[in-house]
Parts: C-alpha cells; structure tokens; sequence
C-alpha cells in the first residue's frame, strides 16, 4: 500500500513540475503552449501566369490556380477538364506527364492510371502564406 502511495505522489509532483518547464515552450508561430492557438489569417490562394518554378528535380508541379471547385472522385477528376490528352492544347494548360499512364510495371495504359488519378495527391495549390520557422533550402537549379 505504500508503494502504491508513493508511486501516486511521484507521479502528481512530476505531472506538475513538467507542466511547469512547458510554460516557457513556443509554438513553430512563437505562441506559448499554455495559451489558445491564433485563428489562422484569411490567406488568398496564389495564382501564377505561367507556373511555379519546381525546387528539385522530379517535384511534381504545383498548381498555379484555384482549385477549390474541382470535384476528384471514382466517377470525374475536374483537373483533366483541362489537362488531359484531348484538350490540353485548345485549354493552353501542361499535359498530363506520360508517367500518369503506365501502371507499376511500366505498362502503357490508355487512361490515367488509378495510381495517379488523384491529383491533389502530389499536387497541391500555394497559398500566399509566410513560412512558420526560416529556411534557407536552395533548388538544384
């Protein structure tokens, strides 16, 4: 019964005392763990003529648009609207990469493969949001 006891009264003074060395831990946003987390700003989505330049080789494009209103799903994948075989040129938008077509053996497929038919998967819109800690990462150019 005693170490039940004293198990009990180590345990709650070493609950407090680690409660106490949090107090001064900030959040990536500098915010102290002890107080409520800010509502994130109303960010606008970013849109850029042209793209946005890929920092490594092999990254998969960013999406330089809205894409809110794109319905992905078993049925429709709004992204081919726009960037499939048959309308990439008439919609001035990048082709889908050849990749997209062949299975995990190499196979040439006539359609997106169900690998890739999910965009958003990879490929993810920017929003004009200043980074929560400094990083001086450079691209391989």
């Amino acid at each position: 019964m005693k170490k039940i006891a004293l198990l009990t009264i180590a345990a709650i003074t070493a609950m407090f005392l680690s409660t106490a060395l949090l107090a001064d831990v900030q959040s990536l946003r500098g915010d102290k763990l002890d107080t409520m987390a800010k509502k994130p700003a109303n960010l606008k989505l970013v849109n850029v003529k042209g793209g946005i330049e890929r920092s490594f080789k092999l990254q998969p494009p960013m999406v330089p648009h809205e894409v809110d209103k794109y319905e992905i799903n078993l049925k429709n994948n709004g992204c081919m609207k726009c960037h499939s075989e048959e309308t990439y040129e008439k919609e001035k938008a990048p082709k889908v990469g050849d990749s997209h077509y062949e299975d995990r053996d190499g196979k040439v497929l006539k359609t997106v493969s169900s690998r890739r038919y999910f965009c958003n998967q990879c490929h993810a819109p920017q929003m004009g949001a200043d980074p929560l800690v400094q990083n001086n990462f450079q691209g391989a150019k």
